[in-house]
């Protein structure tokens, strides 16, 4: 049995973070694995390989065209190779280095004895389930959760998205004294997150539910002063009104999941539901924005 390896080549590094976060969340299909990672070429010059896994062979044609309208530019050149059909979830994994964003030093199992362990450091194994902070993404949510906890102590907090649960998890470690949840539509995905969560001795005081945005009845009880939803653009425009209502007046929330050219978007759906703009941060080309509730 044999799975395939899909290759993007490119010069410019924050190009290449682009094409691997738009390759991992927003085409179909969604590769298996994903790695993206330095070489040099024959002329000595450095350039940067995309190496994205999948066990049915996608369309090079079809996913070029689909990467070149997200990204508004040329579609990339895509070479396709059939590869052993090794556990590429995991090979792609090991070869991630630990992440540092803020207090927080995000890692793989294959790390634990490399990472000084202490409250900032975190042990996430991703799986089926997006979410290690080497995506741009994650890694502005980590950001706005290490800015927002140093100055305000919140109560209550719902990561909405949650894939492997970091998120989350970062939030029970800067507030161990919140009310948090988590929720994901991705029954894997939450089966992942609840085991990141007993990893890090949390799984207890985070609840991980299944749920399509905020309909389960469990979430439609509570009210939140800081809501995280690291989810794509068009949900969370769709969700701007009920994220409004389970968020109290004061409260802030953390979006993204999104390209800088649609944050304008966002933006504009989150004022019409009563928050203002506090922060938008940009990694690479893509957006992490924090308002608050008015």
């Amino acid at each position: 049995m044999t799975a395939v390896r899909l290759a993007i080549h490119t010069a410019d590094r924050d190009h290449a973070r682009t094409l691997a976060g738009a390759l991992q969340d927003l085409v179909e299909p969604t590769p298996d694995a994903l790695t993206l990672f330095e070489e040099k070429g024959e002329d000595g010059r450095t350039a940067w390989r995309i190496d994205a896994y999948y066990t049915d062979p996608p369309e090079a044609a079809a996913l070029g065209t689909q990467l070149a309208a997200i990204l508004d530019a040329p579609a990339p050149r895509i070479t396709i190779e059939d590869v052993p059909a090794l556990n590429w979830v995991a090979l792609s994994q090991a070869a991630l280095p630990p992440v540092r964003a803020g207090r927080f030093t995000i890692h793989g199992s294959h790390d634990r004895a490399r990472v000084p362990q202490g409250p900032g450091a975190i042990l996430v194994d991703a799986g089926e389930a997006f979410g290690t902070a080497h995506h741009a993404t994650t890694f502005g949510c980590l950001l706005a959760i290490d800015e927002l906890t140093r100055r305000r102590r919140f109560r209550s907090v719902m990561d909405l998205g949650c894939g492997s649960g970091v998120l989350a998890i970062a939030a029970r470690r800067a507030l161990p004294h919140a009310r948090i949840i988590a929720a994901d539509i991705d029954a894997p995905s939450i089966d992942v997150a609840r085991e990141n969560a007993r990893l890090n001795r949390c799984a207890a005081t985070v609840p991980m539910l299944v749920a399509s945005g905020l309909a389960h009845s469990t979430l439609r009880r509570r009210r939140f002063d800081l809501l995280i939803a690291n989810i794509l653009a068009d949900p969370l425009i769709s969700l701007a009104r009920d994220i409004s209502r389970a968020v109290v007046p004061g409260g802030h929330v953390v979006l993204s999941g999104l390209l800088v050219h649609q944050a304008a978007a966002v933006i504009a759906a989150y004022r019409a539901a009563g928050f203002h703009l506090e922060r938008h941060m940009r990694v690479h080309e893509w957006a992490t924005l924090v308002l608050a509730r008015r």
